[in-house]
């Protein structure tokens, strides 16, 4: 997927921390940037109203967050095929980034976080031994059960135009919610939705981060 072995180097190069308050990402690679204390692995969505309205869906693996931009948003109905777009890793820290990004940079727009928590790997290979997630996703599917505030239960993600090794131009995802994996919010409308941090509303924020 897009950035895949380059750590925060795409990341970093969008970027112009002297005017954004996205942060640069405190952890180095290896350096103990997972879960501190042993614990499941972290997953944040955001919504972004920035040239398009969409949802980012994230996940850390290992030391970033691995990120998909996801139009319509995560779905709890199976039969919803949502597509994923591979972008840029993002640190971990940006699980908690809320706010307004200034016009004129990338993704120039405001962000909400609608939804965080854990998830647990559930990639297997054919006889049914567990399998390494950041291993799962180089193959191009991975299963994971989510716990969020708001969404639960069992999640594929599967490539289905594009190479692990693909530009992310052509690259191309479903995220969709697996039969039997629990129970979860439908998507919201976005323009409604309230952070899962601070209960704001997009407009809130964009009212109240927005006046520099």
């Amino acid at each position: 997927m897009d950035g895949e072995g380059d750590g925060l180097r795409d990341y970093h190069g969008k970027r112009d921390f002297g005017r954004t308050g996205e942060p640069a990402g405190a952890a180095a690679p290896g350096e103990g940037a997972g879960p501190a204390d042993g614990g499941a692995p972290r997953f944040v969505v955001q919504i972004h109203d920035a040239s398009t309205l969409h949802f980012d869906f994230r996940l850390q693996v290992a030391d970033v967050l691995k990120s998909w931009s996801v139009p319509k948003g995560p779905s709890a109905d199976p039969r919803d095929k949502r597509l994923a777009v591979p972008t840029e890793d993002h640190p971990l820290e940006y699980e908690e980034f809320e706010g307004v990004i200034p016009a004129g940079e990338y993704g120039g727009g405001t962000v909400i976080v609608w939804d965080h928590g854990t998830y647990e790997p559930l990639s297997h290979d054919r006889r049914g031994r567990p399998v390494d997630f950041a291993e799962s996703l180089a193959h191009g599917h991975a299963r994971f059960r989510l716990h969020g505030a708001k969404l639960r239960g069992e999640y594929a993600l599967t490539r289905f135009r594009g190479g692990p090794d693909g530009d992310g131009g052509d690259a191309a995802w479903l995220l969709v919610k697996t039969a039997g994996g629990g129970r979860g919010h439908g998507t919201p409308d976005p323009r409604r939705a309230r952070s899962a941090r601070t209960g704001r509303t997009l407009a809130r924020v964009t009212a109240e981060d927005g006046q520099g």
